[in-house]
């Protein structure tokens, strides 16, 4: 059976349809050795290069597979760290067909909530921007929050990669010198729910993600554990894009 070099890639979680297509118009991809065309066809048992680099295709579509895992602090969100820092990969069961793709990461000082597919098409629609899905976080912030700081975060802050806000903060208990506060973003850049509280000069003593659109992070899953989804939570995620 023949599929789109694009769509290929993508279920491959390599590069997302869109890429695919930039990477073809620019003669990037070559199949058996010839340059890729847009709108070709190819089996999974063709040879297949990018920039020169061979690249390994599964040999069928597979069954969709979802997890969700509690990420730990100090592990990092990807496959290989020079330093020999833990993976969450290292967590996560053997899978025969294909591979792990995680949709999007969390940094080494944040725990919680993190989704892994084995399906790339499906990783990229989840990331993308475009997709409108709630992050969901609890932070401890040293420092006094005023009502002013947390309306700048409302209305948006200006960050280096362009302007980022909370679509809601709410306020949680407090002590001496710090406050918990849940906050919830439509985005996932780098580092962004950190960054924009240093915009406003706080720093964030822990973070934890909590919630991806409709799924939470549920109570009796454990710090370094996963589990995989049933198909009605993998549609709570985002009804929109996922379709079973």
């Amino acid at each position: 059976m023949k599929e789109r070099i694009q769509k290929i890639l993508a279920n491959e979680g390599i590069v997302s349809r869109r890429q695919a297509e930039n990477l073809i118009r620019e003669g990037r991809i070559k199949i058996n050795g010839q340059e890729a065309i847009l709108g070709m066809s190819i089996s999974r048992r063709d040879s297949i290069e990018i920039d020169g680099k061979a690249v390994e295709i599964s040999e069928g579509t597979n069954p969709l597979r979802v997890l969700m895992y509690n990420k730990k602090v100090g592990e990092i969100s990807s496959t290989k760290d020079p330093e020999g820092r833990p993976s969450v990969f290292l967590a996560l069961p053997k899978i025969s067909k294909g591979k792990w793709i995680s949709v999007g990461r969390l940094d080494i000082n944040t725990s919680g909530l993190m989704l892994f597919t084995n399906n790339g098409e499906l990783a990229n629609k989840l990331m993308h921007p475009s997709s409108k899905i709630e992050r969901e976080y609890v932070a401890r912030i040293r420092g006094q929050v005023e009502p002013d700081h947390i309306r700048k975060l409302l209305e948006g802050v200006h960050l280096e990669d362009g302007k980022a806000s909370f679509s809601d903060i709410q306020p949680g208990r407090k002590g001496k010198s710090n406050q918990w506060f849940a906050m919830v973003i439509m985005e996932g850049r780098t580092r962004e729910v950190r960054r924009m509280w240093e915009s406003q000069g706080f720093s964030v003593s822990r973070l934890k993600r909590v919630r991806i659109g409709g799924l939470f992070l549920p109570a009796n899953l454990r710090q370094g554990n996963y589990k995989e989804l049933a198909e009605k939570e993998i549609k709570s995620i985002g009804p929109q894009l996922i379709s079973l």
